[in-house]
C-alpha cells in the first residue's frame, strides 16, 4: 500500500511539473538588443510625426542617426542609449519592455 501511495504521489508531482513547464513556455522571450534597436528606431519615427515641432528635433535626429549607426555596427548597447536619448529630446518616454 505505501508503494502505491508513493507511486501516485510521484505521478502527480510529475504531472504538476509538466503543467508548470507548459505554462512557462507561453511567456515571451526577452528581446534581443538588435530587436530593441529596431523597436526604438521605429518608435522614434512615429514620435517624429507627432512631435515635429519640438525644439530639439535637429539634435534628436542626429542622435537617431548615431544610434542607428551603432546598432548596425554591432554596438547595440550604445545604439539603444542614443535612440532612447533621441526620444527623450522629443519629450517621449522610450518603450522599454525590459522594465
Amino acid at each position: 500500500m505505501p508503494s502505491l501511495s508513493i507511486s501516485l504521489l510521484g505521478a502527480l508531482l510529475g504531472l504538476g511539473l509538466v503543467t508548470a513547464a507548459v505554462g512557462q513556455s507561453d511567456a515571451k522571450a526577452p528581446l534581443t538588443r538588435s530587436e530593441r534597436c529596431a523597436n526604438l528606431s521605429h518608435q522614434f519615427d512615429e514620435a517624429l510625426e507627432t512631435h515635429a515641432t519640438a525644439t530639439q528635433v535637429t539634435a534628436a535626429k542626429a542622435l537617431q542617426r548615431k544610434g542607428n549607426r551603432y546598432c548596425a555596427a554591432k554596438k547595440q548597447a550604445q545604439g539603444i542609449r542614443m535612440l532612447a536619448n533621441a526620444l527623450k529630446l522629443l519629450g517621449v518616454t522610450p518603450n522599454d519592455p525590459v522594465q
